[in-house]
């Protein structure tokens, strides 16, 4: 069975790389690949030379643009430029501003209205949906932009103070820019591209009904780092900023409380682990911060998520990573770099998740024989850990008890270490695994936001 999964693996990623090679120039033709015999029961690291025997390398040209990080060799480079998304057409999200480097983080580069097409997308009364881009952050520290939405109801707020804001840390996990909340709130529903997560829970709908602003964060940076925390906790922090910024008369003064689940808890975990440190001036204006089926810690989604039908998330998460951390680029095979510069490299959650039912483990894509045990994957794990990093706010943490795929294990740790930190913690176990946990836990999580947006005291169950 293992032996049908590979081999339909590459035939499916060199016929999808050749579509994303008809719009490179002509190259010449690679040498026939010997005809080598199936190594005796795929085992590593017969299969991998296997594989780069059979396949030629990839044609990588050289870059146009800015990289992630500085040190590497010249293949490398190439590398990483060629495995960055494509661009959607829009230059809010596409454009990188030459002069980056000369604004602070949370300086606001451009601003839209798309209240026209993203007002009928929200579903319920608003007066306004601005979209920002704004200086941030990188993974290496090095300039860089994100972009944000920003929904402002049609009713006054009723309560006292300034309107509150909710960030909706949404689970983009994607790895094409046409698949982030704001492309579709900029353009239109656009098929299967238009995440459903965007409005199920329906968090953007409950929390302007009650009067709040909602900040919606395309986290995940114009690299599409899909699973990277500092890339994702900038671009959150950098979105509070460049509010605060553009309109501060009405949020200047404004109290913030973020909500994440799955993929957006990623991004919430980056930005109270960062606030303190990156953007402190924040601190009295966050009041906490709700994160549910929290992915805390990478070494335990390695043994959870590879081989299974989790596999396609996982590899497309690696990916996601290797885009700012491109050491992981360097491991790859021949099969490995021909589907990162394929178009699976702009593909959407319903398109990489569902090739989860190959169940093909993260092997096959490497160089080496146990990548995942590597002196690499453990510094990986190390720095995106963050292990150590105190909450600069108040913690809701919840996960559901029969997780499989994101154990609860990562999030019971993290409450643990919060709490030892000092840090006004509450852990909730609920009922599930990671979809109907999303749904069981996320009454009460959204009770502790609403209550923290108001201004209640944050309990601590520590």
């Amino acid at each position: 069975m293992r032996y049908w999964r590979v081999l339909i693996a590459v035939l499916s990623i060199v016929a999808g790389s050749a579509v994303a090679a008809q719009a490179q120039p002509a190259q010449p033709d690679p040498p026939a690949p010997p005809g080598l015999p199936l190594p005796p029961n795929l085992s590593l690291p017969g299969l991998q030379q296997w594989i780069d025997a059979v396949i030629p390398p990839p044609p990588i040209p050289a870059p146009p643009g800015p990289m992630a990080a500085a040190g590497l060799t010249p293949a490398l480079t190439n590398l990483q430029s060629a495995v960055m998304p494509s661009d959607s057409g829009d230059p809010l999200f596409d454009a990188w501003p030459p002069d980056l480097a000369e604004h602070a983080p949370g300086d606001v580069l451009e601003v839209r209205d798309v209240t026209a097409t993203g007002g009928p997308l929200v579903l319920v009364p608003v007066r306004q949906v601005l979209q920002l881009k704004f200086r941030t952050t990188d993974a290496h520290d090095a300039p860089s932009f994100a972009t944000a939405s920003l929904v402002v109801p049609a009713a006054p707020w009723p309560g006292p103070g300034p309107r509150p804001v909710l960030v909706n840390n949404l689970p983009i996990d994607a790895l094409g820019r046409h698949c982030t909340p704001s492309y579709t709130l900029a353009h239109g529903l656009n098929g299967a591209d238009s995440a459903t997560t965007d409005w199920i829970p329906p968090t953007t709908q409950l929390a302007a009904l009650r009067g709040y602003a909602v900040l919606i964060p395309d986290h995940e940076g114009p690299r599409m780092a899909y699973a990277e925390p500092y890339v994702a906790g900038h671009a959150v922090l950098d979105s509070i900023r460049a509010l605060r910024n553009w309109l501060p008369d009405e949020f200047a003064d404004s109290r913030f409380v973020m909500h994440g689940y799955s993929g957006g808890a990623i991004a919430t975990r980056g930005a109270v682990a960062l606030l303190d440190s990156y953007a402190p001036e924040l601190t009295p204006v966050v009041a906490g911060a709700a994160l549910g089926g929290v992915p805390a810690d990478y070494k335990i989604l390695a043994r959870s998520m590879n081989a299974n039908l989790a596999s396609g998330v996982f590899l497309a998460a690696t990916f996601g990573v290797a885009r700012e951390r491109p050491e992981i680029l360097g491991m790859m095979n021949n099969l490995g770099r021909w589907a990162a510069i394929s178009p699976l490299k702009d593909t959407c959650a319903g398109i990489f998740g569902a090739t989860g039912v190959l169940m093909l483990p993260i092997d096959i894509a490497a160089d080496v024989p146990d990548p995942l045990h590597s002196d690499l994957a453990a510094d990986i794990y190390r720095v995106t850990r963050m292990q150590g990093m105190k909450s600069a706010v108040p913690l809701y943490v919840y996960n559901g008890e029969q997780e499989f795929w994101i154990p609860a294990e990562g999030a019971r740790t993290l409450f643990r270490e919060q709490c030892a930190l000092g840090v006004h913690a509450v852990y909730r176990s609920v009922p599930g695994e990671h979809i109907i946990a999303a749904a069981t836990g996320y009454p009460d999580a959204m009770n502790w936001v609403d209550q923290r947006l108001r201004g209640v005291p944050a309990p601590n169950e520590c």
